[in-house]
């Protein structure tokens, strides 16, 4: 089938084109905008399969990456291109968080599990995180409308890495009416009782514990009940940091197991916490997010 390649933006865009690359039979292209919620320049990520590039509307996945990732792990590292050209899928890939720019001072601290790069997705309350530090609102609010309004979207599912495994099933989870899909790859599941999470939560909530409970992905699954008919998560079975505790797996499930979500949790044998581990389970949550949109 032969297609006519003339995605473009709205007369009255926000978005400013940065770069466009034929990828097995799409484009994946980078975009900047300046954000109301962080108040700074945001980027992001997003492959367009050729259907799209037509002007086809098309299931998208959301993709929330790890600490000290930006748009680029992903798109860079995942492989996951000739699978979305293959089904037809588009896949977004935001920044973890606000960042310093020219004219715009952020934050930040010397921890790589706070500040720039790890932003928990979530939406700050302390001084000086708050002003910056909103990127819940920026992902279900203005990235998912500006996403919907300038992209040929039918549905959205969500998934992430680590802290971004985190987000997706936190916001997921959170946001059901705007997410037809859920998956999460080595999540971060207990963020309130995790040491990374604790050391964010008390910058960004301070010492109002109420409020961890709200930013806590297995918390809030066992709080709300099902959402979804199925969720999928892939857990490297020989990854540093859940031996660690970091991770915190066993909660999910039990988690899950309360709110009868069915849930689907497979430890892979022998894979670490990398971008290798995530090369090898991509597709099957490309298919999974791909399946569930033929359903909504």
């Amino acid at each position: 089938m032969n297609y006519s390649y003339n995605h473009s933006l709205s007369a009255n865009s926000p978005l400013t084109k940065k770069s466009v690359n034929r990828c097995f039979d799409g484009e994946q292209h980078y975009y900047s905008h300046q954000s109301t919620s962080t108040k700074t320049p945001m980027t992001f990520s997003i492959y367009l399969p050729e259907e799209a590039l037509a002007g086809r509307l098309c299931p998208a996945i959301l993709y929330l990456s790890g600490l000290t990732c930006n748009a680029d792990n992903v798109t860079h590292k995942a492989h996951f291109q000739q699978k979305c050209s293959e089904l037809g899928m588009i896949l977004i890939a935001p920044d973890t968080s606000p960042r310093s720019s020219e004219g715009h001072d952020v934050p930040n601290d010397e921890r790589y599990f706070v500040g720039q790069g790890a932003s928990y997705y979530i939406d700050a309350t302390q001084a000086p995180w708050a002003d910056n530090f909103n990127m819940q609102s920026y992902i279900v609010d203005e990235l998912y409308d500006l996403l919907r309004s300038e992209f040929p979207i039918h549905s959205i599912g969500i998934t992430g890495h680590s802290m971004g495994g985190h987000g997706a099933l936190l916001l997921g989870f959170k946001f059901p009416s705007k997410f037809v899909s859920v998956s999460a790859l080595s999540p971060v599941c207990a963020a309130s009782e995790s040491a990374w999470g604790e050391a964010a939560y008390t910058e960004y909530f301070g010492k109002d514990e109420s409020l961890w409970s709200q930013a806590d992905a297995s918390k809030t699954i066992e709080k709300v009940g099902q959402q979804y008919s199925s969720i999928l998560v892939d857990q490297g079975a020989a990854d540093n940091f859940l031996a660690e505790g970091q991770l915190q797996t066993s909660k999910l499930q039990q988690a899950c197991e309360k709110a009868k979500q069915p849930l689907t949790l497979r430890y892979q044998a022998g894979h670490d916490h990398s971008y290798y581990f995530i090369q090898s389970v991509i597709n099957d949550h490309i298919e999974h997010h791909w399946r569930m949109a033929q359903l909504s």
